[in-house]
C-alpha cells in the first residue's frame, strides 16, 4: 500500500531544505513516457532523497528501479523515505560514485534517468547507451541549467558544468543511434530514444 502522505512529506522536506528534486512539469512529461512505454526496469543516476524514484515506481505498475546516490547520508535518507512510502520492494538504492559503479552494471534498462553531477553527463550518456536496448529511453534532467547552456555569458563557477551539458546535447543529438529532443520544461529535459 502506497503511503501518499509520506511521499508528499518527502517532497515538502526536500523543498524546505533546498535539496534539488525533479520539477513538477518535468515529472509530468516523464509520467506520460512511463505510462506509454511501460518500462519494466528503470535506472536512475542521482537518487537524492528518493522522491523521483518513488514517483517513477508509482507511475510504473510493474517497474523495478535501480538508483545510484553518491552522498551516503542522502542515500540512507532515501532508503528510509522509500520504506515509509511503501516502495522498498520496487526500488534498489546503490551508494557510491556512479562513474565507478555503472561499469559494473550489465542489465539492460528500458528507461534511464540522469540527474546527478552535471560535469559527468557525457560519461553518464555513454554508460546509458551501453545499458540500453532498442526502444529504451534516456532522459537527462537540468539539461538547460538555468538557461546558462543556451547563453553566451556564464559565471566562472558554472563554466565546467555548462561545457559538459553542451557536450551531452551535442553527443545525444548527433548520435545516429539516438533520436533526441530537448524540451524547455523545468530546467530542461533531453529525451533520447534508442533506435
Amino acid at each position: 500500500m502506497i503511503n501518499k502522505n509520506e511521499l508528499y512529506k518527502v517532497k515538502d522536506e526536500a523543498l524546505k531544505n533546498h535539496i534539488p528534486i525533479i520539477m513538477d512539469d518535468s515529472l509530468d512529461v516523464i509520467k506520460d513516457i512511463i505510462q506509454k512505454e511501460k518500462p519494466k526496469k528503470i535506472l536512475e543516476i542521482g537518487t537524492a532523497v528518493g522522491y523521483s524514484a518513488s514517483m517513477f515506481a508509482i507511475y510504473g505498475e510493474n517497474t523495478i528501479i535501480d538508483t545510484i546516490e553518491l552522498d551516503e547520508n542522502k542515500a540512507n535518507e532515501a532508503k528510509k523515505n522509500i520504506e515509509k512510502i511503501g516502495l522498498s520492494e520496487k526500488i534498489n538504492v546503490y551508494i557510491g560514485n556512479a562513474v565507478e559503479i555503472l561499469p559494473s552494471f550489465s542489465d539492460k534498462y528500458d528507461m534511464i534517468f540522469i540527474d546527478a553531477n552535471k560535469g559527468k553527463y557525457p560519461i553518464f550518456l555513454r554508460e546509458a547507451i551501453r545499458l540500453s536496448h532498442k526502444g529504451s529511453v534516456i532522459i537527462a534532467d537540468n539539461i538547460l541549467y538555468k538557461g546558462y547552456v543556451m547563453s553566451d555569458y556564464n559565471l566562472h563557477k558554472q563554466r565546467t558544468a555548462v561545457r559538459h551539458l553542451r557536450e551531452y546535447i551535442k553527443d545525444s543529438t548527433e548520435n545516429k543511434n539516438l533520436e533526441t529532443k530537448i524540451l524547455d520544461v523545468g530546467d530542461g529535459l533531453a529525451i533520447s530514444y534508442v533506435k
